[in-house]
């Protein structure tokens, strides 16, 4: 009488769940194709999985095998979708295997397929594909499984389309953990804070106890929004509960830090590590490199090498954009051989980071034969800087040049337009700026308005540009005017340049003080008194006469104003910047 079929399958498994590698795996398959069970789908369907998702299998070897199964199960095409999405490059593979297990219909998907292919989509931000994966859960039955529900919440939420994962959210009847902290992540991404943090006390009412990734969520969502007391009082909750700051947690405070203004901060966190790894080493580096602390942030880098930690792309981003930010070219060119002798292949952002360092280092011919010789097609972020390089040095002639190729590549980003008629505008060109307004209207381009914030009483406060909608603006607009007065007494001249219509000079000033940073610093000084430290976050890059004119109210009105712009952080003390006007 034959043995029954489990009784041959056991030891297999048994063989399977404690193979060290891949080359035990090849003996154990090879024995097993020896064996009796030499077609059983089980026994294949281990052996696949083991080498799709091991840390010690292979994805190619999986890839053969799988092509050998005639009808494979569904916990072998699960198994594969799975394994593609692990690997290190971006694919669309695990979609590509998803459609032919459909298209094959021997298998039909399950709850672990679909939250397997959702999160694949979400990695490659494939969302129309994610939306007809939605559709599959519900025809198939499986949307009240937990583990479809939080990958749809995370799909959403990493494709940020944050109603429709609140949808999602409010829909799901019993909310665990990876639930709650899948939506206050999602609100983090994009920085709606205030959003995060009332899901994160509304999880707290109902009883679920925050984790080591809800608190990362939490503390992003600070970083994002610049708030740093709400961001100090989330370390003091994270210290009170005894949650443990992992690697993951203190990278983050020390992120969080950094992007709320106050680097020393962020360097406590980073000095109290037992164990730093390359993401805290190069968050601490940047942090550093955007407040204009070069020396320090060089310094860390030497440390870091000097402790054995390998630096990443990551790295190489903070360490370049310090020495641009500080126009070191001879020390830009050095990081960047270092960066090439350890091994890390210059991205993009490392070819945009020199770029910018020969530019505002004055460089402009240098710049340019540095583009011409990237052995990467350079982006529209590449052509930009030039075109502000050109235009800070006032070399119009190469800055239409660049223009070209920057509307060729983006001719539907508004920043674009408004960059080029900013530096017409700035030579009295009006009818050429007027002719980058047709061409934006021709081409339905809306201009991205500017928008700051200012974090009051554990609230954020958000201003757009002539912003009336504050329930306080006329308060607002008052404390504008006593500004507007006693910084044109300080002897200020308004850059009326910097404002984009041929209308007369008083009109050119008022749109100048409506600003939204001008609006979010006003707040900001109405609501606190000194020695209280003004912090604005800003979408876009300051401009110069708002820079200028910031310098004077920190004399003035004797206010430390710390502004994050799209670029850097500028600290503001006693009418002169961090920046040093090199920005």
């Amino acid at each position: 009488m034959p043995l029954p079929l489990q009784i041959l399958e056991d030891p297999i498994n048994s063989l399977i769940q404690r193979c060290p590698d891949m080359r035990t795996l090849r003996q154990i398959h090879a024995h097993f194709l020896k064996s009796p069970l030499g077609s059983s789908a089980y026994g294949l369907s281990k052996i696949l999985a083991f080498s799709a998702l091991s840390a010690s299998g292979d994805i190619a070897y999986a890839r053969r095998l799988f092509a050998q199964i005639p009808n494979p199960n569904v916990f072998s095409w699960n198994s594969m979708i799975r394994g593609c999405s692990l690997v290190p490059e971006q694919s669309t593979e695990p979609i590509s295997l998803y459609k032919r297990m459909l298209r094959s219909g021997f298998a039909h998907p399950n709850s672990f397929t679909v939250a397997f292919v959702l999160k694949a989509c979400s990695i490659v931000s494939a969302f129309s594909e994610g939306l007809q994966v939605h559709c599959h859960a519900l025809r198939y039955g499986l949307f009240s499984s937990p583990f479809v529900q939080t990958g749809l919440l995370n799909f959403y939420s990493k494709c940020e389309k944050i109603a429709s994962a609140r949808c999602v959210f409010d829909e799901i009847s019993d909310k665990n953990l990876v639930a709650w902290s899948a939506m206050i992540g999602g609100y983090a991404r994009i920085g709606l804070v205030n959003e995060a943090l009332g899901l994160f006390r509304e999880m707290q009412e109902v009883g679920i106890a925050p984790d080591e990734v809800t608190m990362v969520g939490v503390i992003s969502a600070c970083a994002k929004a610049g708030a740093l007391d709400l961001g100090k009082w989330v370390h003091a909750f994270i210290d009170r509960k005894g949650i443990e700051l992992d690697l993951e947690i203190s990278t983050a405070l020390i992120d969080m830090y950094a992007k709320c203004g106050a680097i020393e901060k962020a360097r406590e966190v980073f000095d109290g590590m037992d164990v730093r790894d390359t993401m805290a080493w190069g968050s601490m580096i940047v942090g550093l490199a955007i407040h204009g602390h070069v020396k320090d942030a060089l310094e860390l880098f030497s440390a870091m090498l000097d402790s054995q930690v390998k630096p990443n792309h990551v790295t190489f981003i903070g360490v370049l954009s310090a020495c641009a930010h500080s126009g070191l070219v001879s020390d830009g060119r050095r990081y960047w051989s270092t960066m090439r002798e350890l091994g890390v292949a210059p991205l993009m952002e490392h070819y945009g980071c020199m770029v910018d360092l020969l530019c505002r280092a004055g460089r402009l011919e240098e710049a340019y034969t540095f583009v011409n010789d990237m052995p990467i097609v350079p982006n529209s972020v590449i052509w930009r800087t030039l075109v502000v390089g050109c235009k800070n040095s006032r070399t119009f002639d190469e800055a239409e040049t660049a223009a070209e190729r920057l509307l060729q590549l983006e001719p539907l980003n508004a920043e674009n337009y408004v960059l080029l008629a900013n530096l017409y505008a700035s030579r009295c060109q009006w009818d050429k700026v007027s002719r980058m307004r047709k061409k934006m209207k021709d081409h339905g381009v809306k201009v991205v308005a500017g928008c700051s914030s200012t974090e009051i009483d554990g609230f954020v406060h958000e201003f757009t540009v002539g912003d009336d909608t504050h329930p306080e603006i006329e308060e607002i607009r008052e404390m504008l005017r006593d500004i507007a007065e006693r910084v044109r007494r300080a002897g200020h001249e308004p850059w009326t340049s910097a404002v984009l219509h041929d209308v007369v000079e008083e009109e050119k000033e008022s749109a100048l003080c409506e600003h939204s940073e001008r609006l979010a610093i006003a707040y900001g000084m109405l609501k606190t008194a000194a020695p209280v430290v003004v912090r604005v976050v800003k979408n876009l890059r300051a401009c110069g006469d708002c820079h200028e004119v910031t310098k004077i109210i920190s004399k003035i009105y004797g206010r430390e104003i710390i502004v994050r712009d799209r670029v850097r952080f500028h600290r503001f003390v006693n009418g002169s910047c961090s920046c040093s006007d090199f920005w």
